[in-house]
């Protein structure tokens, strides 16, 4: 199964109160991100990380994510200068881009960190996804409300957790 992701800031202690986040510890949300990811990933499974991963270093990066199943893709995000650090090691991650399009059952996706207005076949029925903007459900319900087919991946949007893209199109499709 596919899966998305989004604005996980591992170890961002001042994330939990820029975004209202129901956590008191920066340790209660990392345990809380780690347990979700776990509880719906196995190692068969793939996901797209679009950006945001962690503001802290390569070593904090690794740590995280040999921690978390299944294969792992990254769309960089404006917090992701972790993949700079030489401690770094990016066989942790299939591949790391900055913006990403593939084709899945006949829908086309635009994967990008950034929401943006227009996207790559929108007048076509491709789905935009994306994170960064910290949104709460409301923002994809509004969204779908309003017929555009751009989905918020990130983890305050989603329950803390990650959302598969047979969720996705049955939402938006």
């Amino acid at each position: 199964m596919i899966y998305f992701t989004s604005d996980l800031h591992f170890n961002h202690e001042k994330i939990i109160k820029h975004t209202n986040r129901p956590f008191h510890t920066v340790d209660q949300m990392n345990g809380r991100l780690i347990k979700n990811w776990n509880s719906i990933i196995t190692p068969n499974d793939e996901v797209y990380i679009l950006g945001d991963f962690t503001m802290k270093g390569g070593i904090i990066a690794n740590h995280y994510l040999q921690l978390l199943c299944g294969t792992k893709y990254l769309i960089k995000g404006n917090h992701d200068n972790f993949i700079e650090d030489n401690a770094f090691n990016k066989d942790l991650f299939q591949w790391i881009k900055d913006y990403h399009e593939f084709e899945y059952r006949n829908y086309k996706f635009v994967l990008f960190h950034y929401p943006i207005l227009e996207w790559n076949k929108k007048g076509h029925g491709s789905i935009h996804l994306h994170g960064h903007i910290h949104s709460d459900i409301t923002y994809n319900l509004e969204m779908l409300k309003n017929k555009v087919k751009a989905y918020d991946v990130g983890v305050d949007a989603n329950n803390y957790m990650p959302i598969s893209i047979e969720e996705i199109i049955k939402t938006l499709g």
